[in-house]
Order: C-alpha cells, then structure tokens, then sequence
C-alpha cells in the first residue's frame, strides 16, 4: 500500500469503500470484483484502492487478538502489526512511565503506532517517529480514530535529540534482508546506539530471548508474558530501574510481578505431593527459585524448571498440579502403567528430557476411557514420570 492510496482511504470516498469492503464477501476475489464496481478513480486507481480497503479489513479481523474492540477501527501494515505490541502490554509499560512520573516520552521507531496510544490513554503527552512515510501516517490515523492527542513525524532514530523529553522508548527493527533476526547485533537502530540512549531515563522493547549477559551494568531487564505466553523482554534504564531482574505476569485475573529481590535463591528437593510449572517470563527471568520460595518449596532439580512442593498455593507465576502417583519412566512399563489405569486421552508435558509427545504418544498406542496427564522430567538427574492433575 502506498502513501498517496492510505491518504485516499482517509477521505470520505475512501471510508465509504472501507465500508463496502466490510461487508463484501470473505472470498477476496469475489470482494475484488464486487468493490471495483463502486470505487472511483481509473482502472489503475481502483485495483490499488480496492486492494487496500479489503488489506484494511482482513487486517483489522488479525488484529483483534492484539488491540481487541479497537482493531475495528485502526489502520495497519502487515509488517506493522506484526511488530506492534500486544494493548494489554503497551498499557502496563506506559503505567510504569506514569508511575515514574514520566510526562512525556518520544517513541523512536513508532510502527503504526501502538504503543503512542497507550502512552496517551497513560496520560504521557507523547511523540512517535518512524523513516516510514506510511507507517508515520498510519499511526497519525490510529491516533485521530481513537481521539487520542500525540504527535508523529518522519525522522531517523539516530538523528533525533530526544533531551526535551522525561522518556525515550524504542522497539529496534529485528529483521534483515533475510528475514527476521535473533542477533542484537542486526538491530536497527543498532545496539550501540541503543547502549548509548541507555545512558538516559530509556524503555527498549526486546525479544524474549534477550540474553542476560549482554544487559548493561545499572539496566533492568523484566519479561513480560500475557496470558501465559512470552510476549517480550524490556530494558529499563536511569531512574526507571528499579530491581536487576523482573517478571511480570498479564492474565484474565490482572498483573503481577515478581523480581530478583524476592528470590533467596534455592536447591533440589525430594518430589513433594505438588508440581508447578513456573510461567515462560519467569523461566527467561532466571526466577525459577523466586517462585519456589513463594510456594514453601524448592526445585526437582537444579537445572529443570519445574518447582515441588508440600503445600498447595495459588500463585499467578506458575500453573500448579496436584501429583498422584510416580510411573515407571521406560517406555515399556509405562504404557503398562498407563493401560492399567484405563487412560486412553494423554497429555505429555516434558523438560529436560529428550522426548517428542506427539512420537511418544503414538507408541503408547493407549486405548482407555480416561483422561490422564503425565510429566517427564529429570529429578536431581534421573528420569521421572509423574501422572498429576491441574488443581
């Protein structure tokens, strides 16, 4: 989609289109030749107008699942959205600016500008620039269809003085020529000018894999999971650090967070009558023992994250399963075992160990009525096969 066919799509011809393409079929070829009936312009005009209003529409259904009831009225890119961040974790990074008492913030590198709308909704008076016309103008969109104040301008990231404001947040590029990266060395703006920018009140968006030893000395890093998946890890910086290591944990139920000052540390232990399998922001925290601490327990073995117990707790940092019984861990014996229990629906969770479920599961070949779930792992270096149940 070029600049000149989003800016069409903005006037008033353009959103009547938008609403046609709405309500055309879900078949695209057939809302392609239904829209090119109605939609002005020459023959050229029409295909790249039709294209973008029905690009607007599928977009807008994907990215529900990221912005909710917003979605149905915001633009998109597809790499845009693809790179925006989840609402719900927008608006908890823009809470910790708030309750830092960050008045403003710039946004270097905007994308569509998702996070510019959390930051507003915070009351954080905000700016975005981005080196993409269309996205820059994208995000002006998304801004003035929710009736949020915020500015966005086309700039580079590297040129921009960002000193008039309390905060600078970026999101670095992670993709190359080849398609999307996991170096930090491929970011763009780069990782020496992000080092740099840290030397100020910074907020830097990660990818949940960012290694612990490449975050700078007096830097927070927190990883963030919504709804039990690892969403992405944060860098904070100045006085917006606040610990070493934190998790935060975004559910049905609201937020929690966890940090390295609540973690005392801790070793294996016999297995006790309960199992917890800590959340993934807790995992790539390093946290693992924070959580067995909380729950009056402590590690099935040193190097696996999965957490025993005696005791029964509710904790919003790890699922928790009751154990019934310890199988026999070879193959044999515990299809046997499995059998003999009448358990034809089985669930497989495993850590540590060299097991593929789904292979596991077909050679099991179990034929029972019953539902069961079973854990294999490693128990201070010996394999293990648990049957529990989620309480």
């Amino acid at each position: 989609m070029d600049l000149d066919t989003f800016r069409w799509l903005l006037t008033d011809a353009g959103q009547e289109l938008l609403g046609q393409a709405t309500e055309a079929p879900r078949d695209e070829l057939k809302a392609q030749a239904q829209l090119r009936q109605v939609a002005p312009g020459s023959e050229e005009e029409r295909a790249a107008r039709v294209a973008a209003a029905i690009g607007q529409v599928t977009l807008r259904r994907k990215a529900a699942a990221k912005f909710g009831d917003d979605a149905a009225g915001m633009y998109f890119t597809t790499d845009g959205l693809e790179q925006a961040t989840r609402a719900t974790v927008a608006a908890h990074r823009a809470a910790r600016l708030a309750a830092a008492s960050a008045g403003s913030v710039i946004d270097l590198g905007c994308g569509i500008g998702g996070d510019l709308l959390a930051f507003a909704r915070a009351g954080i008076t905000s700016a975005g620039i981005d080196v993409d016309p269309v996205r820059v103008e994208v995000a002006r969109a998304n801004l003035a269809a929710l009736g949020l104040p915020g500015a966005v301008s086309v700039a580079d990231a590297t040129t921009v003085d960002t000193t008039p404001f309390d905060a600078a947040y970026v999101d670095p590029a992670r993709r190359t020529g080849r398609g999307r990266t996991f170096s930090i060395d491929d970011w763009n703006p780069p990782w020496t000018y992000v080092e740099q920018l840290m030397h100020r009140d910074t907020c830097v968006k990660a990818a949940p894999g960012f290694p612990h030893t490449r975050i700078p000395e007096g830097v927070e890093a927190e990883w963030v999971s919504d709804s039990g998946e690892v969403k992405e890890a944060v860098l904070w910086s100045g006085r917006l650090a606040t610990t070493r290591r934190r998790a935060t944990v975004i559910g049905h139920g609201g937020l929690a967070t966890i940090t390295d000052e609540d973690d005392p540390g801790g070793s294996a232990r016999d297995v006790g009558e309960f199992l917890y399998e800590p959340d993934g922001a807790v995992i790539r925290a390093g946290l693992v023992t924070a959580v067995a601490a909380g729950v009056k327990g402590g590690l099935v073995d040193d190097h696996i994250a999965y957490v025993t117990s005696d005791e029964a707790f509710r904790t919003p940092f790890a699922r928790g399963f009751r154990v019934i019984e310890t199988l026999p861990y070879r193959e044999k014996a515990l299809r046997a075992a499995l059998r003999e229990r009448n358990i034809g629906s089985l669930t497989i969770k495993k850590r540590g160990v060299g097991v593929v479920p789904d292979d596991l599961r077909k050679r099991l070949t179990l034929t029972g009525d019953e539902a069961g779930t079973i854990v294999l792992t490693r128990a201070r270096g010996h394999g293990i096969a648990l049957l529990v149940e989620p309480f």
